[in-house]
């Protein structure tokens, strides 16, 4: 009867032990942590590259609101004004994009044109403004790929970034 008794013992705190139930709470909640945090650094990522997208169109507006050469008589000059812009936009500098990196990936550098639309003031307008938008600039697919973790298409979460700004042209 001793025996059948602590054997009874020994079964009973064998199934009340609590020991590997950590182990598999992780396994249950480790992929939707895993998730949250690729969401939040992915989510991080496109407002980083938003916002220096945003911060270059304001650059460019606000070299462009101040140049002479865009109320010039001479084509040739004003389109030079607006290449020196999207100069500055896409690579940082008015010199050329030649042999430099972009500011964020997927802008053109062999021809900023593509990348950034520069809209100039017309003569008749009564208050006269300058506007630079970005164009074509897709958002890259980072480290983790979120879209493929939740079976869903990559223009879901990648999508085009179009920031622009718009600044009173100075006379």
């Amino acid at each position: 009867m001793g025996v059948m008794k602590m054997a009874g013992n020994r079964l009973g705190r064998l199934i009340g032990r609590e020991d590997g139930s950590s182990i598999i709470e992780l396994a249950v909640v480790f992929p939707i942590l895993l998730l949250l945090f690729v969401a939040t650094a992915e989510l991080g990522r496109l407002f980083h590259t938003y916002t220096t997208l945003a911060k270059a169109t304001k650059t460019g507006a606000r070299y462009l609101s101040v140049q002479r050469d865009v109320k010039s008589a001479d084509p040739t000059k004003v389109a030079a004004a607006k290449l020196r812009a999207q100069n500055m936009v896409v690579c940082g500098d008015t010199t050329g994009c030649a042999g430099r990196e972009p500011i964020v990936y997927g802008l053109d550098t062999n021809d900023p044109a593509n990348s950034v639309k520069v809209t100039l003031p017309l003569v008749t307008d009564p208050v006269k403004y300058v506007k630079v938008e970005i164009q074509n600039a897709t958002f890259k697919v980072g480290v983790f790929n979120l879209a493929a973790m939740v079976g869903t298409a990559n223009s879901t979460f990648y999508f085009p970034l179009s920031p622009g700004t718009q600044m009173r042209y100075l006379e």
